[in-house]
């Protein structure tokens, strides 16, 4: 909230609604005349939205992936006009938590791990035609698994006799392949997460979105970014850092600060939760906050 520097009359985007804690504590700030949208591509989260807010005038809900940014502020007359963006990544804690999404290897489900169910392939359908070489690309890249071959090389061999289908299924597979464990964490840990964010598409809604986010704001109006894996960090902060930047001209140029026209500056450094918090909340422990205010459209 302070990163936001939420006004009583401002315009304000949660795009990634979830269960409402960001929203909720918006609203909180806002006086009669402000207005809050959140977005959610989760029915279920659309439908806690709206229980939960939906007799406030001030607040609306649409539901869809967050690169739809652009259009939805557009279709509102909201376009340049907007305050403040927070965009919360990755999975939600009750997504989490509900064995039917598929997302938790720690209680068998199956294996679907899409955010919007009624979207896309499942992780299922994608495990089980993917060709190797792919599968192991995704391990590799999107969960950074140093075993990613081996683990791909087990899914094809196990999938040629019996489809895999669930969570259990798929995480055992993973602890008979992995030899070695990091403390504390299950060996298909960083293979769900790869999985989840390719059949999700995070990284490319998420590339899609920022410079969306920008364009929305206007002048003094804040991006907020909590991410939670390190390349999604990564390309936060590079997206930064470029606005902050200005025009893109060759380094060896002479070319004054004034005259790159930053468009954006960043607003403090990047934030992580502190002991408490992590001790109140362990899943807040990978969390890194970055803000950028817009100087100018």
């Amino acid at each position: 909230m302070e990163a936001l520097n939420v006004q009583e009359s401002g315009r304000y985007v949660d795009a990634t609604f979830g269960r409402g804690g960001h929203s909720g504590a918006i609203l909180a700030r806002l006086g009669p005349d402000g207005r809050l949208l959140s977005i959610d591509r989760d029915p279920e989260a659309v439908a806690s939205a709206r229980a939960r807010f939906g007799a406030d005038p001030r607040f609306d809900i649409v539901r869809g992936r967050f690169s739809m940014l652009s259009s939805i502020l557009g279709d509102r007359g909201w376009a340049g006009r907007v305050d403040g963006v927070l965009l919360d990544l990755g999975v939600s804690s009750p997504q989490l938590d509900a064995a039917a999404r598929g997302f938790s290897l720690r209680a068998d489900g199956p294996l679907d791990m899409r955010m919007d169910p009624d979207a896309g392939e499942s992780a299922a359908d994608w495990l089980n035609r993917a060709a190797e070489d792919e599968i192991a690309r995704v391990l590799r890249d999107y969960g950074e698994e140093r075993y990613a071959r081996r683990i791909a090389r087990a899914i094809c061999r196990v999938r040629a006799e019996t489809p895999i289908a669930t969570t259990r299924q798929l995480a055992e597979l993973i602890a008979r392949t992995v030899p070695t464990r990091e403390p504390g964490q299950h060996p298909a840990t960083r293979s769900f997460q790869a999985l989840r964010i390719q059949v999700n598409g995070e990284l490319d809604e998420l590339r899609a979105v920022l410079p969306q986010a920008l364009d929305a704001l206007a002048p003094g109006g804040r991006l907020a970014v909590i991410s939670f894996h390190s390349l999604e960090d990564r390309i936060v902060k590079r997206t930064l850092r470029a606005a902050a930047r200005g025009d893109d001209y060759p380094p060896d140029l002479p070319v004054t600060a004034d005259a790159l026209h930053p468009r954006a500056r960043l607003v403090g450094k990047a934030r992580r939760a502190s002991e408490a918090e992590v001790a109140r909340n362990p899943r807040a422990r990978s969390a890194v906050l970055r803000v950028a205010e817009v100087l100018h459209v």
